[in-house]
This record gives structure tokens, C-alpha cells and sequence, in this order.
């Protein structure tokens, strides 16, 4: 029997002699076989029954919004599963995104504080991150705060690098996306399982999930954890005269009680219904508080954040659907010192379609977003701290928006454009638009570029923040073009990625004023070298980035690095795989790096070893072990706090009735 493939269905089918999925795995790839579009076929693949199990690359749908194989996306993409999730429990999303190529962060100490993350030389107002589709952040910062959505909540994360997320979600995805996937989205047979884990640092997680599954299209996920840990000193401190410790030398805790839901209803063949959510309460202690005389503790900020959304999914022909959708989050910081609390809402509208043309796909879409800020000062000084509210002016911001976008493999060619209009309500509409194109030279091996047109708006705090603000600020724009080769089979997938970003009206808020300005521009440059290979059960890695992010504005610090871009990362790992066991050690370097951009505080480089494993112990009981920082390198990734306690470790256990 010989059956005929599209360029894209046999990046799906590449030969391998093992294959370690679960159900839900082959589940997804099954919908994602019958959603990928099916063109022309370029040459025959024969089909036999003594071929060796097929092997599936992973398969994304935020670099192009509907699924695709990785391997035949135009700009880089990065996808993080369940099974690596796994040897996450009881740490962040932060914790595991910080560890992917191309990025690094900061923390102002341990789990739960002050962060920031970086994806090729943009900070997290520049990466927009999506939970189940939604927009996810804080109005007032900017950014996520990845460092409170639990990983044990998460079934997935997709990372899209680049600008092209500008022209399919719009402003702030100038850096990347991050896509957040919660769990149950591939319930195959109703389940129950506890899970229960501990740490050095009196680090605690426990936790339960049911999955259930019926005959008439209905599944359901329903998970909750709690996690606790008292915490590190995250203060560096020197000793006093007198021998003794200087202020803040107390352990800085974390707790937080994590929910997640997934609800999907098939109404009939053609049309299904679900309901999705992601939501955490948290509380952070720190240091630079103090406990009033009147007995109120304002040594702990309090969080609440997470998404959910509601849609409903027609599918009117073969390969072509209408996604009718609507979202929420939020994302709450009550801080009772200065500034107090804070309070983003964002509501999300949106109808997104693909149809299949006679060549390729056409994705076309309209959205409406609406958000919200309100912001509350401590103006009376300790110990009678008053929240006051005071007014963003203005402390809403709609935006309307349409796009549209074209995907197309065909014989030896990959291409992905797209274009995309949004209109402000405080700021000028924008259109912004990317295209890309690939050839393939052999079926496994291809070299594309790719163009995008980069925009981000000014945060709130940045336009409106009391004394700290500048009205006149405007948005960041950016030309952004990268270039790759590829080399994938069913053995290994290596990309070198080169890429260069040419950005105007660059925000930045530095000393002594901390008010934001727009320093004009700023160059971005760099390489990223990626290879995952996978031989006889033995998984070995390795991914190398260089960057070099300066100030082009041709004033006082022209040339200066940006601050804490490291120019050099690199990260070598060696697994070992079965079906019931997964062990992996992973060596990082960070280089040297600088937290201003006078460039006069030079932040050192680091190395670190970390072991992590997952072991299936019975048919019903399993466990998670993560070793961090084994040889307990002391390092800092925000001057003044210690980033970790030296070597840390945590362990669970989870339970599964079927």
C-alpha cells in the first residue's frame, strides 16, 4: 500500500525505532494530523506493516495559531510538556521558562519575589504571555508575574521567540509569546490522583486532580495544591561593629493555593464547548518591611492571579473552523508598604477562523480587549498606612483589532505571513505584519528568514505613575529580521537561529530619577544554537546564545549594554528515558552581566549543575525529584538579594486511581 503525504503531514511521520508517548500525547497528535493543513503531495511515502513506529515531532499552535508541527514553523518555537513539567512540582512557572534557550531573568530573592524575565534582549513587557489564549498581566508593571502560576497546574507551555506574535496577538509580543496550557485538555479515562511533595526550607506541596471522561463528549479536570515554604534570607547582609547582623537577616516565606479547570462538552461532530481557568492566591513575604505599632505586619505583599475563558469551537468544513471566544484575568498586588495595591482586569473578545484554500490555510480573526487598572497609595506614614485610591488618568485602554494570515507548505516551501490592525483608545491605530518563508533542501534539512514589524505600548505606570511618570511617552516600534538552518530527523532537531532587531523610542527607567524615558534606540543582536538529540533511550542537549543588547541612541551611554542581558548562555544536558523512567542532568552557564545602563554595576557570571527525574514506581504510584545548584554555587541575579539557598531540593509523591 503506498499513501501520499503533504510537505507538512511528513514532518509528522518521521521514522523511529522507540516511542515514549502517553495517551494524551497520541491523542493530541491524532487532532492535530486530522487540523494540519493537507496540500498538494510532493513524493510518494510508502506506508508498510513492518515500518518502525512513527515518531511525532512536538506540535504547536501559538506560532501560527492553528496546529503545526515545530519543525515547520518559520520563526523559532519552543514547546515544554507535561513530562518535563513534571519535574517541576512545587515550583513556578518562572522556574522552568528561566531555564529555556534565549532567556534569563532576575529575582529580588526566592520563590514568590520580585522578577523579571528576558527573551532576546526584551524584558517581560515586551513578551506577552497567554493563559489558554488569554492575555495575562499587569497593567501597572507590564509584565507577567510568571513567578506565582504554579507549574503543577500546568499541562504545557509553548514559547514563540521573536516579533511575529505582534502581528497575530498585537502589542507587547515584540520579544515573544508564552503560551500557558492548563491542564485535561486530552482526558482519555476518568482518574483520580494525590500528590504530596516536600523540600529543604521547610518547602511543603500537596495537592489533588480528578479527570473525568463519559460516552456522551463530556471531559473534566479539576486539580488544587497548596505550597508553602518559609524561604532563604533574600537580603545579602554584612555584620555590624559589634559583631551582630545588620536588619532584614529573616527567612523571606511563600504560600500560595492553586486552582485550575478544564471543561469540554461535544455537542455533536462538528461542534464542541469548553470552559477553562487558571487561578492562584499567594502571599510573599520580604524584607524591606516592618511590623507597626499597632500591630499590622507590613512585611507581606498578597497576590491574586489567573485567566479563564469560556469558547465554543464550529468546525463547518474539512480543515476549517470558527473559534468564538471569551476571557478574563487578573492580576492583584497588595503590597502594604509603598505603593499598595493594585488591581489589573482585562476582558477579551475574540472570533478566530481558518479555512482551508485550494493551496495552504487562511487564518483570519477580530478581537476586542478592554483593560482596567486602579491603583491604591499609602499615603500616611507608619504606622497608620491608609490606602488611598488615586486615578490612572486614563485607567482604561480598549483595543479593537482584525487580522489575517496565510500558511502554506507546498513541495519544498514553507510560508507564514500575516497582518494585523489595532486601534487605541489612547494611542494611534497600528498596523503590524511579518513574513516568512523556508526551503526545504532535503526532507530534513532547511534554512528560512523572517520579517516582522515589532510595537508596544507604554505600561501604565510608565505613562501615569505619581512622580514617576512621563505623559509624553511613545511606544516603542521595531524592525525585526531573523535567519535559520534546521536539521531535524527522527534521531535528533538542531537550529541555529541568528537574528537582529533594530528597535525606536526604546522605554527605559533608570537613576537617579527612575522616570521613564524613551532613549530613542536600541540595536539587539544575537545567535541561538539549539540541538536535541534522542539515541537508543539516551536524551542529550545542548543550546548556546550569544546577544548583545545596547543602547543606539547616540547619547550619553551609546553603546552601553542594556541591562541584565548577559552577552553569553550556555546549557548542556544528558537524560536517560524508558517508559517508566526519565533522569536528566543539566549544567548552565550565565556570563557576566551588568544591572544598570552606566554600566558601572557588573553582576558576575555563574555556573550551575542541577539533577531532575521522574520514576514510575508502580502502576498507580510515581515519583518527582528535582536536586538544584548541586555544587550550592553562591550567585546574584539582582544586586543586593540572594537569587537561591545554595543547593535546594525537593521530591513528591502522586497517587492515581483509574
Amino acid at each position: 500500500m503506498t499513501t501520499s503525504y503533504s510537505t507538512l503531514y511528513k514532518s509528522l511521520i518521521q521514522a523511529s525505532k522507540k516511542s515514549h508517548f502517553n495517551k494524551g500525547t497520541w491523542a493530541l497528535m491524532a487532532s492535530a494530523l486530522a487540523c494540519v493543513p493537507a496540500v498538494a503531495a510532493e513524493t510518494e511515502l510508502a506506508t508498510q506493516d513492518d515500518m518502525p513506529v512513527a515518531y511525532f515531532p512536538k506540535i504547536t499552535v501559538t506560532a501560527t495559531r492553528t496546529p503545526t508541527a515545530v519543525n515547520n514553523t518559520i520563526a523559532q518555537t519552543r514547546v515544554i510538556d507535561s513530562e518535563e513539567l513534571n519535574t517541576y512540582k512545587g515550583q513556578s512557572a518562572l522556574d522552568v521558562i528561566k531555564r529555556q534557550p534565549g532567556f534569563t531573568y532576575k529575582q529580588n530573592g526566592g520563590m514568590g519575589t520580585t522578577s523579571n524575565f528576558y527573551l532576546r534582549g526584551y524584558d517581560n513587557k515586551s513578551i506577552l504571555v497567554l493563559i489558554d489564549g488569554v492575555r495575562y498581566s499587569s497593567l501597572s508593571a507590564g509584565g507577567a508575574s510568571l513567578n506565582l502560576l504554579p507549574a503543577d497546574q500546568i499541562d504545557r507551555i509553548e514559547v514563540l521567540y521573536g516579533a511575529s506574535g505582534t502581528s497575530m496577538y498585537g502589542a507587547d509580543a515584540v520579544g515573544g509569546v508564552i503560551q500557558i496550557f492548563t491542564k485535561g485538555a486530552n482526558v482519555d479515562e476518568s482518574s483520580f490522583s494525590v500528590t504530596a511533595g516536600a523540600g529543604n526550607n521547610d518547602h511543603y506541596l500537596y495537592g489533588a486532580s480528578a479527570q473525568i471522561r463519559n460516552d456522551n463528549g463530556t471531559s473534566l479536570s479539576l486539580s488544587a495544591s497548596h505550597n508553602e515554604t518559609k524561604g532563604h534570607n533574600a537580603t545579602l547582609v554584612g555584620f555590624l561593629p559589634n559583631g551582630k547582623l545588620a536588619n532584614n537577616t529573616d527567612d523571606d516565606g511563600f504560600k500560595s493555593d492553586n486552582y485550575s479547570l478544564r471543561l469540554n462538552q461535544k455537542i455533536n461532530k462538528d461542534l464542541d464547548f469548553s470552559i477553562t481557568g487558571l487561578y492562584s492566591e499567594s502571599e510573599t513575604e520580604f524584607d524591606s518591611g516592618s511590623s507597626s505599632a499597632i500591630g499590622k505586619d507590613y512585611t507581606k505583599s498578597r497576590q491574586k492571579n489567573g485567566a479563564a475563558q469560556a469558547f465554543a469551537n464550529w468546525r463547518y468544513a474539512s480543515n476549517s473552523n470558527i473559534k468564538l471566544t471569551y476571557g478574563h484575568s487578573i492580576d492583584e498586588s497588595d503590597t502594604p508598604t509603598e505603593p499598595s495595591l493594585f488591581k489589573t482586569k482585562q476582558d477579551q473578545f475574540s472570533l478566530v477562523g481558518q479555512h482551508q484554500l485550494p493551496l495552504g490555510i487562511g487564518i483570519y480573526g477580530a478581537e476586542y480587549l478592554s483593560q482596567k487598572l486602579d491603583g491604591y497609595m499609602n499615603i500616611y506614614p507608619e504606622p497608620d498606612y491608609i490606602p488611598t485610591k488615586f486615578d490612572y488618568n486614563p485607567k482604561d485602554r480598549k483595543v479593537t483589532s482584525g487580522f489575517l494570515g496565510y500558511l502554506m507548505s507546498y513541495n519544498n516551501i514553507d510560508i507564514q505571513a500575516n497582518v494585523r490592525h489595532d486601534n487605541y483608545s489612547d494611542f494611534d491605530d497600528k498596523t503590524t505584519y511579518n513574513l516568512g518563508v523556508a526551503y526545504h533542501f532535503t526532507p530534513e534539512f532547511r534554512s528560512g528568514i523572517n520579517y516582522a514589524k515589532g510595537y508596544r505600548v507604554p505600561t501604565f505606570n510608565d505613562l501615569y505613575y505619581p512622580e514617576y511618570d512621563n505623559p509624553d511617552l511613545s511606544p516603542e516600534t521595531s524592525n525585526n529580521y531573523e535567519a535559520f538552518l534546521d536539521y531535524s530527523t527522527g534521531l535528533q532537531s538542531t537550529r541555529l537561529t541568528g537574528y537582529y532587531n533594530k528597535v525606536d523610542n526604546f522605554i527605559l527607567s533608570e537613576a537617579p530619577t527612575y522616570i521613564p524615558e524613551n532613549i530613542y534606540k536600541a540595536k539587539i543582536k544575537g545567535v541561538t544554537l539549539s540541538s536535541d538529540w534522542n539515541i537508543d533511550n539516551y536524551l542529550i542537549g545542548f543550546s548556546y546564545d550569544y546577544q548583545k543588547a545596547e543602547d543606539d541612541s547616540g547619547k550619553g551611554n551609546d553603546g552601553n549594554y542594556l541591562p541584565n542581558r548577559p552577552k553569553n548562555k550556555g546549557t548542556i544536558y544528558l537524560g536517560y528515558q524508558l517508559p517508566d523512567l526519565n533522569i536528566r542532568a543539566e549544567y548552565e552557564y550565565v556570563d557576566d552581566f551588568y544591572g544598570n545602563i552606566e554600566n558601572t554595576n557588573k553582576l558576575d557570571s555563574y555556573n550551575l549543575v542541577n539533577l531532575s527525574g521522574n520514576y514510575q514506581l508502580t502502576p498507580a504510584l510515581s515519583m518527582s525529584a528535582r536536586l538544584n545548584n548541586v555544587f550550592n554555587e553562591k550567585y546574584v541575579t539582582s544586586t543586593g538579594y540572594s537569587t537561591d539557598d545554595g543547593t535546594n531540593f525537593f521530591t513528591s509523591l502522586t497517587y492515581t486511581w483509574k
